[in-house]
This record gives structure tokens, sequence and C-alpha cells, in this order.
């Protein structure tokens, strides 16, 4: 048999190794995390199960049920949107509620801007984070400086940018960025990162009905590999407040989106393999972000690690890490220390080797521990 013919029998062969672990519960190899859903819902009351895309369905279902001025719109989102998160509700609400845009992100938001401006709710689509660049001088620029720029007589209140972001196995360097700390450094807009479709439907519901424009990102590999109980009635979920998922006694473990359901992975293996207690925190809201329960952690614990996948340099952990420095430097046992992506544009093939998972996480607890 040549070459080629082995590794042909070899890949097939792979596969049905690969096929066979699915169906018998492993997670797939190109799987960074292991899912871990809410432990219970946020409010009480009839819930339904739902992945994260069918969750932010439902909550722009509300949205355009309650205000009737309310609009959604971006590239494709008549059909369903490439994640399908808009499926039905142009069949519900018509034409000249929900509706397709030109590909123009900085014409999406330029409209955007104008919608809100005179009161309606505006929830834009765009399509990739990674596509949001061309529209970042009207956000930055227009929407989050509308309020200040007018003396308070003009807003953009209710404007909400949704962005599927961060990696997702085969995205390569245009379809798996996380630009939260772009927008972080921009005062006027709202930034957050849910976990789930809890927090999902939570915080997109809370930025619909915010005061000021808000950008959500949304960890594309969790809209159909998160499933939970999802209550059916409206509800929000505060922005600028972090979760604490998990209490702990040795270490503080900080992220959001994707990586939070990596940390408590890694909270379980630090446990097992090195008796190290975690503490594990769900910043959710990039912007604001909640330094108190932060610096809270922190100081009970003594140790600190900040995981996210964009890149090391200026990422939002840097931002952590500064503040952490300043507000808990004597209750400090060891740096802060923070486990993200490489400062290399994100990778195809060698995706596995890029983002932060739970074998360097682990390997970074054990520096901390042992400093």
């Amino acid at each position: 048999m040549n070459v080629l013919a082995k590794a042909a029998t070899s890949l097939a062969a792979g596969s049905r190794r690969s096929a066979a672990s699915t169906t018998a519960g492993f997670l797939r190899h190109s799987s960074h995390f292991v899912y871990q859903p809410d432990a219970k819902a946020p409010i009480e009351g009839p819930t339904q199960k739902m992945n994260m895309f069918q969750a932010i369905n439902q909550a722009m279902d509300i949205a355009l049920e309650q205000n009737d001025s309310a609009l959604v719109f971006g590239e494709d989102v008549a059909f369903g949107g490439v994640f399908r998160c808009s499926m039905g509700l142009q069949k519900k609400y018509g034409k000249g509620r929900v509706f397709n845009t030109p590909l123009c992100e900085q014409g999406i938001a330029g409209f955007a801007i104008g919608v809100a401006n005179t009161g309606a709710k505006a929830i834009a689509e765009m399509q990739f984070a990674d596509y949001i660049f061309p529209a970042f001088d009207q956000i930055v620029n227009e929407a989050a400086k509308y309020r200040y720029r007018s003396g308070n007589l003009y807003d953009c209140g209710s404007l909400t940018f949704r962005a599927p972001c961060g990696a997702v196995g085969h995205g390569a360097c245009y379809h798996s960025q996380s630009p939260e700390a772009y927008f972080a450094h921009t005062p006027g807009l709202k930034v957050v990162v849910p976990r789930g479709p809890n927090k999902a439907k939570g915080l997109l519901l809370a930025c619909v009905n915010d005061n000021d424009p808000c950008i959500v990102f949304e960890p594309k590999t969790l809209y159909r590999a998160a499933v939970e109980e999802v209550p059916v009635a409206a509800f929000e979920s505060p922005i600028g407040k972090a979760d604490v998922l998990r209490t702990g006694t040795d270490i503080t473990l900080v992220g959001w989106g994707t990586q939070i359901h990596v940390l408590q992975e890694v909270a379980d293996m630090a446990k097992k393999q090195l008796d190290v207690s975690c503490e594990v925190i769900d910043l959710v809201s990039i912007l604001p972000w909640d330094k108190e329960t932060i610096c809270n952690s922190v100081k009970k614990t003594g140790r600190v690690l900040i995981a996210h996948e964009a890149p090391l340099t200026n990422g939002f952990g840097a931002e952590l890490a500064a503040t952490i420095q300043e507000e808990c430097f004597l209750h400090l046992e060891s740096p802060v220390l923070r486990v993200t992506g490489w400062d290399t544009p994100f990778p195809h093939v060698f995706e596995p080797f890029y983002i932060p998972d739970k074998h360097r996480c682990l390997a970074g607890i054990r520096k901390l521990i042992d400093y």
C-alpha cells in the first residue's frame, strides 16, 4: 500500500473512531471546552429548553412584541442570519421591522444610530465581530459620544449591536476574533459577553432597554453547544455585574464567554490534581466591569489568573491586572497571571495551540501556587 493510500485509510479509521466517540458521549476533538449550564434559571416561572441562538431569538421576539418601534436589521437577518438567530421574525413582524441591509457595516451602524436617535429601539447585527471594524468610527465617534456632545439633549439609547465572536474550530483570522478590548476603551458604550442561553437572553433584553448604546459579543461556538432551561418570560440580567460561579480559597480564576467553561473545568482539575480550591468568576460585563467583585475575591485568595481568547497585549485582562495591582497589592501572594491568545493573527490549522485551553490554564495555576 502506498503512502497516500495508508494516509487515507488512517484518516477514515480516525473519522470512524471520532464518530464512535461522539455517539458514546465524548467531545469532538475540535471542542476545547465542556459546556457547563447554569445550575438554576435566573427567575421563577415556566422554562423551556433552548440553545443560545434560540434564547437570543426569543429575546428579540420579546423586544419586537413589547415595542412597536423596535427594528431588527443586518446582513441576511431576514431569512434568519448565518447563525439562525433571527429565524421567523420577519414572517411574524413583517418586512418593515425585520429586514436585510447592504453589505456595509458602516452603513448599518450609521442607520442604527439614526433609528435610535429618533427614540426607536434598534437591534443591529454585525454578521461577525471581525466585520465590525468598518463601523468602528460610527460606533466610537458617533454613537458613544452623542449624549455627551449634545449636552444630554440627544442620545443613542436603545441602540444594540449584536456580533458573533471568538473561536469556533475553523474560523481562521476573519471569523474568530474577540475585539472587546477595542471598545472597552470608549466611554459612552456598554459591552457584554454572555456565557450561555440564560445570560444571552437576559443581557440582550437589558441592552435593548438601556439608555446607552450597547454591544453584545456572542461567542459563536456556544450558539448550539450551550443548552439550558431558559425562562419563557422576559427578564433582564444586570449590566456591570460579575457572577461568582464557584467559591474558592486559594486562587481566583476570571474569564468571560466561552472561556468561563474552560475555567470551570480547570477548577475541577486543580482540585483533583493539585488540591487547590479555585474561585471562578464570570466577568459578564466588559464595560462597565465589576471591580468590587473581582477585588474582593483576590483579596480573599491572594492569587489570580485571568484568561481570554483575545491576544495578550492590551487585551482586557491587562486592565483587570492593572486594577488588581493597584487595589490588592498587599494581599497578593504571587503576580497576576494572564493566559490568553498569542500576539499573532488568529490561525486556522493551529487554532488548538492558540486558544487558552485547560492545559495552559492549569499550568498557570501551578505556576501561581509554586511562586
